[in-house]
């Protein structure tokens, strides 16, 4: 008898898939499977995250179980994704924590809204995080009101000491329902520390910081989903401690016509300009580049975009790797 069941992968290692099928969130359900070889023909590489149909039948399902590294179950398909990423190799990803210092390593704001663009672009909510409030609350108090002006919801904590985890312990409770999280970041920020405070129960390996190179030292050997228990239903949280900053910039791509739209803040304006083909950079009449002098979108948004867009100018997209 065929075997046939839809699910989401939830970890993947070494060319072996675990998929939770479909009604069973939640549960400890995880069927061991391999990818059909016409995906490697194909370029195609299953990732944790997507949405696959498994097939086999009932006693290779069985079976699966006992003996994982000699399932029968295959991935036949791989249904349509929203979004991708290759490092970390995690597909269909809803919400970003995307996570800074507010010292020790200072933050970097051009690379931040790099990554912020790059997730509005790819349809996933950027949620902004400041780690570290107690090192320089002068500094956290910058942040917030940069990123909170611009339109996003921003959580300051310090994993330290505690402050702020419950706050954003409860966005997660109450927002990811049916969801799929990831958090990123410079390397050093806390990414680490904050998720084994919000979830003890995980083991997930923590480094001290360089504080000569202010460069953590995590690794991740594997991308893996944990549940988390959400008002509505069950959320994911990728369990991706080494996902830095650089990795999501390096691999993903847009074209320059696409960049005014990543900014949260220009959006009510677009259009409005007295050039139809404004650039937002210096031109007059710009209703971004007024907006700028008049302190309603920040110089260092503004900055962010204008170096984007440099790079941006002479190519049609960004170049993978």
């Amino acid at each position: 008898m065929e075997y046939r069941v839809t699910g989401k992968i939830i970890k993947g290692v070494g060319g072996l898939y675990y998929v939770r099928p479909d009604g069973e969130e939640g549960t400890q359900t995880l069927l061991p499977c391999r990818a059909r070889g016409k995906f490697r023909h194909a370029g195609i590489s299953p990732l944790v995250g997507d949405r696959v149909v498994l097939l086999g039948d009932a006693a290779s399902a069985e079976k699966a179980r006992q003996t994982p590294d000699k399932t029968e179950l295959v991935i036949q398909d791989i249904l349509d994704r929203r979004n991708a990423l290759i490092r970390p190799p995690l597909a269909n990803l809803d919400v970003i924590f995307v996570s800074m210092a507010s010292a020790f390593p200072s933050p970097i704001l051009s690379t931040v809204d790099k990554l912020i663009s790059i997730a509005e672009f790819n349809g996933i909510e950027p949620v902004i995080v400041v780690g570290k409030s107690e090192l320089d609350p002068g500094s956290t108090e910058r942040l917030v009101s940069l990123y909170r002006g611009a339109g996003f919801t921003v959580f300051p904590l310090s994993a330290k000491n505690g402050d702020g985890v419950d706050a954003i312990a409860a966005y997660i409770r109450q927002s990811l329902a049916g969801k799929t999280a990831a958090f990123a970041g410079a390397s050093g920020v806390g990414k680490s520390s904050l998720l084994s405070r919000l979830f003890p129960e995980r083991s997930i390996e923590t480094g001290e910081i360089s504080r000569k190179i202010e460069r953590g030292k995590n690794t991740t050997r594997h991308v893996e989903l944990f549940d988390y228990d959400c008002e509505g239903g069950i959320g994911y949280i990728a369990d991706t401690p080494g996902f830095s900053l650089l990795d999501f910039v390096r691999f993903d791509f847009f074209g320059k016509d696409d960049l005014p739209e990543t900014m949260r803040e220009f959006r009510p304006l677009l259009g409005t300009c007295r050039y139809k083909k404004c650039t937002h950079q210096k031109e007059e009449g710009c209703a971004i580049v007024e907006a700028v002098k008049r302190g309603e979108i920040a110089p260092s948004r503004h900055a962010s975009f204008l170096e984007m867009y440099d790079s941006l100018k002479d190519k049609h997209e960004w170049k993978k790797g």
